[in-house]
């Protein structure tokens, strides 16, 4: 049997470009950039397309103000 994590109910995802749309319009490469070095959290692949969580987005836009 496999294993699932478990996504909280008041989580949702977002694509590439609605997370483009939270962080102000930031470019894709700059996005890729920032998963590479850890300040963004990596994406899953559902079908075709990428999404994030949107609860880890704002958890790591968090810890990235509060440094």
């Amino acid at each position: 049997m496999t294993q699932h994590s478990t996504v909280p109910a008041n989580d949702r995802f977002i694509t590439l470009q609605q997370l483009r749309d939270k962080l102000a319009g930031r470019a894709r490469s700059s996005i890729y950039l920032d998963i590479e070095n850890n300040r963004l959290p990596k994406p899953m692949k559902l079908g075709g397309t990428l999404y994030w969580s949107e609860n880890a987005v704002n958890a790591a836009m968090a810890e990235l103000q509060a440094a």
